[in-house]
C-alpha cells in the first residue's frame, strides 16, 4: 500500500499544504511508532505531546476505556434519546444528581444536558439555545422585551469550530471570506462583534455601549487557537458578573480546556466555580477513543420542539465510555496529576524559550495545556520544524496564533501546543522535553 499516494490523492487536504511524510504504525499509551516515508519507512518511536488535537486524554488503548466499550457493545444496546438508558441515567445521576461529581459547578436540578458528536456540533447547538432564548416558539415571535437582543459578543483570537453557524465568532477574515454572514438584523438576525480577551477595560466598555443589545457573550476559559492565552486572574468572574447584571447569557466553550487545567472545568479561580447559562465540553470527554461533546444549559433554557434531536444525543455506548473514563481519573487522581505536569512544564518549556530565543519567544499556559509562541523564524517554517521534531521523537501540534487585535494589543504569532495525555508520567515528560531540546537543535541546523 503507498501510504503518501493515498494521503496525496485520496484524502481530502484540509491544511493547504504538503502532508507530514509521517504514518503511524502502532500507538499504547502515551507512545507511538512512525514510519518516516521520506527515509523509505524508518520506523521512529515517538512519544506524543498532543493528545490527538487535545483529545486524547487517556493515551491510546487505554485497558478502562477497552473494557467499557467491550461491555457497553455486548449489553447496553444503541437506544436514541427517545428511550431511557441505564448506562445513560447512571452517568448523568452520577455527574448532576444530588451530591455528583460536577454539582459545584453545576447545582442539582438546575441543569440539564444534550450530547453531539463533536465540540463544534456542541457549539452549534449551544448558540441554537442563545438564539431560541429570545423566541417565543407557540406565538411564533420574539419574547417580549428581547425584540432589541440581536448581538453575541465574541473575543479577537477565538476558536469555537468550523461549521458553519459559528464561523462568524471568528474574527479571522481568513476563515470567514467567502462565506455566509449572519442574517439580516430584520428578521430574527443576529450580528457578532468582537473586543480583546483578557482586557477588563474593553470588556467593560462594551458593555456599557452595548449591554441593551447583547444577547450572550461566548467565551473559551482559556484561548486555544490563539496560542493558549491564560487571562488575567478575576477575568472570568468580573466577565460573568456583567453578563448576570444585565440579563445576558454567558457560553463557556470549553471543549478544549475540560479536564487539562487541574480540574474538570477552566470557568475557575481561587474563589470556585464562575457560573455558566451554558457550558459546552469535548475533546478529553471522548477519552480518545470517541468524538463526543455535551451541552450543558440551565433548565429554564431549551429550544423549540424537535429543535435539538441528534443521533449522537448520549447513546450508550458513548456514556459507558464517559463513565468509566471519568471514574478513572478521579480514582487515579490525574486531574492532580496534570497539575503535577503542569508545574513541571511552566518549569522546563520557559528554558527551552532561552535556550532558542531565534526558535521560541514565550511561554503560557496551566496543566497539561501549554503553548511556546515561536519567533518570525519558525512562524514561516512550522513544517520543517514539526518533522525535526517527530523525527527526534516527540510528536507536538502548532496553533494558529491570534494574529492582529485591536486596541494595542500585538500580533501573536503561531504556537506549538504541548498538551500530553493526563497519564504521561513524570519520567515520560522528562523525555518529551528532551526531545524538543533535540528537535529544535536539528531544525536550526537545516537552516
Amino acid at each position: 500500500m503507498d501510504v503518501r499516494s493515498l494521503v496525496t490523492r485520496v484524502h481530502f487536504d484540509h491544511y493547504g499544504r504538503e502532508p507530514l511524510p509521517f504514518a503511524c504504525v502502532r500507538a499504547a499509551g502515551v507512545e507511538m511508532d512512525i514510519a518516516d516515508l521520506d527515509r523509505g519507512g524508518e520506523v521512529v518511536s515517538v512519544v506524543d505531546a498532543s493528545g490527538g488535537y487535545g483529545s486524547a486524554s487517556l493515551g491510546a488503548g487505554h485497558p478502562v476505556i477497552r473494557a467499557a466499550v467491550d461491555h457497553a457493545f455486548g449489553d447496553a444496546g444503541y437506544v436514541t434519546d427517545e428511550i431511557g438508558s441505564v448506562r445513560r441515567t447512571r452517568l448523568l445521576d452520577r455527574l448532576f444528581g444530588p451530591g455528583g461529581l460536577w454539582t459545584d459547578h453545576f447545582p442539582a436540578g438546575e441543569y440539564r444536558v444534550s450530547g453531539r458528536n463533536s465540540g463544534s456540533e456542541g457549539m452549534e447547538l449551544a448558540l441554537r439555545v442563545v438564539l431560541e432564548s429570545r423566541f417565543d416558539p407557540r406565538r411564533l415571535r420574539y419574547r417580549p422585551g428581547k425584540d432589541k437582543r440581536d448581538t453575541v459578543l465574541a473575543f479577537e483570537g477565538a476558536w469555537h469550530g468550523w461549521s458553519g453557524g459559528l464561523v462568524p465568532l471568528l474574527n479571522r477574515r481568513h476563515f470567514r471570506v467567502g462565506l455566509p454572514g449572519s442574517a439580516p438584523l430584520d428578521d430574527y438576525g443576529v450580528r457578532v462583534e468582537h473586543v480583546p480577551f483578557g482586557d477588563d477595560t474593553a470588556a467593560e466598555e462594551y458593555f456599557a455601549a452595548n449591554a441593551h443589545r447583547l444577547l450572550a457573550v461566548v467565551v473559551e476559559p482559556i484561548q486555544g487557537d490563539a496560542g493558549i492565552l491564560v487571562p488575567p486572574s478575576g477575568y472570568l468572574r468580573r466577565l460573568a458578573a456583567m453578563c448576570a447584571r444585565h440579563d445576558v447569557l454567558l457560553v463557556a466553550d470549553e471543549v478544549l480546556t475540560f479536564a487539562k487545567t487541574g480540574r474538570f472545568f477552566a470557568m475557575a479561580d481561587e474563589s470556585g466555580p464562575v457560573p455558566t447559562d451554558i457550558t459546552v465540553i469535548g475533546k478529553s470527554l471522548g477519552m480518545g477513543a470517541l468524538s463526543t461533546s455535551m451541552v450543558i444549559t440551565r433548565r429554564d433554557l431549551g429550544v423549540r420542539s424537535s429543535g435539538a434531536v441528534s443521533t449522537s444525543d448520549l447513546r450508550p455506548l458513548t456514556c459507558a465510555v464517559i463513565d468509566e473514563g471519568l471514574r478513572h481519573m478521579v480514582d487515579a487522581g490525574l486531574l492532580d496529576h496534570a497539575a503535577e505536569l503542569g508545574r513541571r512544564l511552566s518549569e522546563s518549556l520557559p528554558l527551552l524559550v532561552r535556550e532558542f530565543p531565534s526558535v521560541y519567544t514565550r511561554h503560557r499556559g496551566i496543566g497539561v495545556l501549554h503553548g511556546v509562541e515561536l519567533g518570525d523564524l519558525a512562524a514561516s517554517r512550522t513544517g520543517a520544524l514539526r518533522t525535526a521534531l517527530i523525527r527526534a521523537g516527540v510528536y507536538v501540534e502548532f496553533m494558529a496564533g491570534a494574529g492582529k487585535r485591536s486596541r494595542g494589543h500585538r500580533y501573536l504569532n503561531p504556537a506549538m501546543r504541548v498538551a500530553p495525555p493526563l497519564v504521561t508520567s513524570t519520567e515520560l515528560l522528562d523525555r518529551i522535553l528532551l526531545r524538543l531540546r533535540n528537535g529544535t537543535s536539528a531544525f536550526l541546523d537545516t537552516l
